[in-house]
């Protein structure tokens, strides 16, 4: 068996300031496989592949690659081992081409020293082919979608001649299409021998590509087995601990349509997507809005906010009409945005925990020019408890935390001030499934409390779990709306979004 092993990591250890992250976590990946690493947010899979690119230094335990020990002790040392890293969030540069990123800092020269770029599209050519995919080196990578930027990812790797690939969260920012042309990826690296970390929160993905499968639960592994030995049911029970039959079971509510909405839009036409929409949203409502990449979802959420500019239409807040010229005239309005995405538009990275949940209570929370910091810590403490934020020290940046945990920490902050409209962008997106649990529950309990919410989910089981009704947009418009009653199941919301 250890000759068919490309890596082994045995009984590592690694704690951060006296605080153990992993309890002697075992680890291998098999030459030519797709081994997927699952666990919840805070569950070690990052510190675990952060040792494996030579980020970290364990405290305990081997690592070994090819049957040999190695000392990872930089990301160089990682490359050298053929160990390479495709990021969940890019790390290409906009502005330099394709065959430039795929080769940054290790550009073949020529004469004089100076780049040969020729020879650069050259060898960005050959790896391409080596993958089986169609890209144009030349092409300047900022006027690329998000897949080519995956593609230029990964070719980067393997430019690196990278026998191990860590592919962390692959397919976030793809549409359902371009996920597809992945997998099929995927499956040809694994062809070529090419062995594949495949870390995602996504199940159905999980069964798609993987062969093997380990968990990680507060810094333990819990279980590595075939995937043909273990169902999406056993494996969500290893991951969290506990049974979830009902936890994404829709409940049948009893919402008041008869009065005033809460919010309302007529013929609301803005930014470049949105064209005519109408709806209504009630006291105590959820209103899932489905649609295929481009639909206006997203751009739907921006005008609500403000961000958009309506060139159309009228939006009513409890019956009177509203301008939403800017942000801050939406939350005066009583309107709420859970960003899309977290990390660039929901946070400010570098900031605490504290200084993020705090930041839109700043006028309530000041004395004058200064800050009630009494207050503020109270303030904070008390949201961090109330959304079971994981943090030891709310001192710490937000840029530390689990990406289930910043995920907490945005709802957490516009949850404080205490909105009538709550709008939330993919709010599930790139958590895991306790946390995915834990959001709906917020969900519905904020609905229960007489809150107006829309939901904006390419993540269909959830949207059924907590929609009352749902929305489909089509180009900017409302295509059909339907009562959450008459969706039998998944395969039909899904037939109707893609307008059968």
């Amino acid at each position: 068996m250890s000759e068919q092993l490309a890596v082994e990591m045995e009984a590592v250890h690694k704690s951060f300031n006296g605080v153990p992250v992993l309890h002697g976590v075992d680890f291998d990946l098999r030459r030519g496989e797709v081994h997927a690493l699952l666990g919840e947010n805070g569950a070690g899979k990052s510190t675990l592949m952060k040792i494996l690119q030579g980020v970290y230094a364990p405290d305990g335990g081997e690592v070994r690659v090819d049957g040999r020990h190695v000392r990872l002790g930089s990301t160089h040392d990682a490359r050298a081992a053929g160990i390479g890293m495709v990021f969940q969030e890019f790390s290409l540069v906009p502005t330099l081409s394709v065959a430039r990123n795929v080769f940054l800092a290790r550009e073949p020269r020529g004469r004089f020293g100076l780049v040969d770029d020729g020879e650069v599209v050259r060898r960005t050519r050959a790896v391409f082919a080596q993958m089986g995919v169609d890209v144009d080196p030349r092409a300047t990578v900022g006027s690329l979608s998000t897949a080519y930027w995956q593609l230029t990812e990964i070719a980067k790797a393997l430019a690196q001649n990278a026998r191990v690939l860590i592919m962390d969260e692959p397919t976030a920012s793809l549409a359902r299409h371009e996920a597809e042309a992945l997998f099929a990826l995927v499956d040809r690296l694994k062809a070529a021998g090419i062995s594949v970390i495949y870390i995602s929160h996504r199940m159905e993905e999980v069964y798609r590509v993987a062969d093997r499968v380990t968990v990680l639960r507060d810094g333990r592994r819990v279980v590595t087995a075939p995937l043909a030995d273990v169902t999406p049911a056993q494996l969500i029970e290893h991951i969290i601990g506990r049974r979830m039959e009902n936890a994404f079971a829709w409940r049948e509510r009893t919402v008041d349509r008869s009065g005033t909405p809460v919010l309302e839009l007529r013929e609301l036409s803005a930014g470049p997507r949105v064209r005519g929409v109408s709806l209504t949203l009630h006291r105590g409502e959820v209103l899932g809005l489905a649609g295929l990449m481009g639909s206006g979802r997203t751009e739907l959420a921006r005008a609500l906010f403000g961000i958009d500019r309506a060139r159309a239409g009228q939006v009513l807040v409890d019956g009177r009409p509203v301008d939403l010229t800017s942000p801050r005239a939406a939350m005066a309005a009583g309107i709420a945005l859970i960003p899309e995405d977290r990390r660039e538009q929901g946070l400010v990275l570098d900031h605490s925990v504290r200084d993020n949940l705090l930041l839109p209570l700043l006028p309530g929370l000041s004395r004058g020019p200064l800050l009630n910091d009494r207050r503020g810590s109270e303030t904070a403490r008390s949201l961090i408890d109330r959304l079971r934020i994981r943090v030891a020290n709310a001192g710490r940046p937000v840029r530390l935390l689990s990406g289930g945990n910043q995920q907490k920490v945005v709802i957490a902050k516009w949850l404080a001030t205490d909105p009538e409209v709550l709008v939330m962008d993919e709010p599930t997106v790139g958590v895991d499934v306790g946390t995915k649990s834990e959001i709906i529950t917020t969900i519905r309990d904020l609905a229960d409390q007489g809150k107006a919410i829309i939901v904006i989910s390419s993540e269909l089981p959830e949207l059924l779990a907590v929609s009352d009704r749902i929305v489909v947009l089509r180009a900017g418009a409302v295509d059909r709306e339907l009562d959450r009653r008459d969706i039998p199941d998944e395969e039909h919301l899904q037939m109707a979004i893609q307008g059968v």
